[in-house]
């Protein structure tokens, strides 16, 4: 069954359209320090880089073993290059306290995930994206390579990742000898990578389900090594939701939401009671979108599925669920 869609398209690699202001002309500056390459035949994509101000890329790829990548003559790559701030605020998500930390605490093979999901093995112009809205990148997951989408439907370019959200291409066709740089304004995350929680705070979308895992202090249970499956409520979703319970209350009331199992869209089991972490059963229910039936005459909507994090899976409701208190 074909389950509705929630904040982008693709979950994998999925688009939402809307990057202001036209990408028609190629630019060949790097807008984010306003320089240009040297005068000559073109540099490398590292020292492109370098030029451009890409700092905390080129730390993370130096960690992440990548810099040789970057510098061999012989490449064709095509790079998604996060800004600075860029990377500044997805370590401000992450509870770091800049990108540079960041960069030093994260294990070098998480990095290595993280850039590699931002490369493209062949040398695509922005024509090109343009021309093909799904590319493979140089990051797999399950042993099949991620692939990104990109949407132009409307003035410029916009990608979409595993975390529902999205980056706008805010310069392209910035030329190296071996490949071409387009920048973004966001760290795109791959799926099965970061761990449930930490999928929820790079979502702005997910902000108070991460508020309330963290004040019913559920965020090292569920940061643990799984598998879980997590039915993440929306910000929306916990406006209409109950106020004033208690921390224990709280617990039982995010634990009803999770399973101690992972349950991929294709493998929930309609009609049958699922037992939660709360030691409590909820219902799903077949439908287009699937439902999740809780103590209350209110059925939950499942509107996205199959957000995968390195300790299991999430699907998205726009319901909080409500267990027996």
């Amino acid at each position: 069954m074909k389950l509705m869609k929630y904040f982008f398209a693709l979950l994998t690699a999925t688009l939402v359209a809307g990057c202001g202001g036209s990408n028609d002309e190629p630019i060949s500056t790097v807008s984010q320090a306003g320089a240009t390459p040297a005068a000559g035949a073109p540099l490398t994509l590292d020292k492109v880089a370098g030029t451009g101000g890409f700092n905390a890329l080129l730390a993370a790829a130096a960690k992440a073993d990548l810099g040789g990548a970057l510098a061999d003559p012989n490449a064709r790559l095509t790079v998604l290059a996060p800004t600075d701030d860029a990377f500044n605020r997805f370590a401000a998500q992450l509870g770091f306290a800049s990108a540079s930390a960041m960069v030093e605490a994260l294990p070098a093979a998480t990095l290595k995930s993280i850039l590699t999901y931002h490369v493209l093995p062949e040398r695509k112009q922005a024509s090109d994206l343009r021309a093909t809205p799904v590319e493979p990148t140089l990051f797999a997951f399950e042993g099949n390579p991620s692939a990104l989408a990109f949407d132009s439907s409307q003035s410029g370019v916009t990608i979409s990742d595993a975390a529902m959200t999205s980056a706008k291409v805010t310069a392209t066709d910035i030329a190296a000898s071996n490949g071409v740089i387009h920048v973004i304004d966001k760290v795109l995350v791959p799926p099965g990578v970061l761990n449930l929680v930490q999928m929820a705070q790079v979502n702005p979308q997910l902000s108070s389900l991460v508020d309330a895992v963290v004040a019913a202090d559920l965020q090292g249970v569920l940061s643990g090594p799984g598998p879980f499956t997590v039915f993440a409520p929306t910000n929306e979703a916990f406006s209409q939701a109950p106020a004033g319970l208690s921390k224990q209350q709280l617990a039982t009331v995010l634990t009803y939401h999770a399973l101690d199992k992972q349950v991929l869209a294709s493998q929930i089991p309609f009609g049958t009671p699922v037992k939660t972490l709360a030691s409590q059963t909820i219902a799903i229910n077949a439908g287009n979108p699937p439902t999740i039936s809780d103590t209350t005459a209110a059925a939950a909507r499942i509107v996205a599925t199959d957000i995968r994090a390195s300790n299991g899976v999430a699907h998205v409701i726009d319901k909080v669920l409500i267990p027996a208190l």
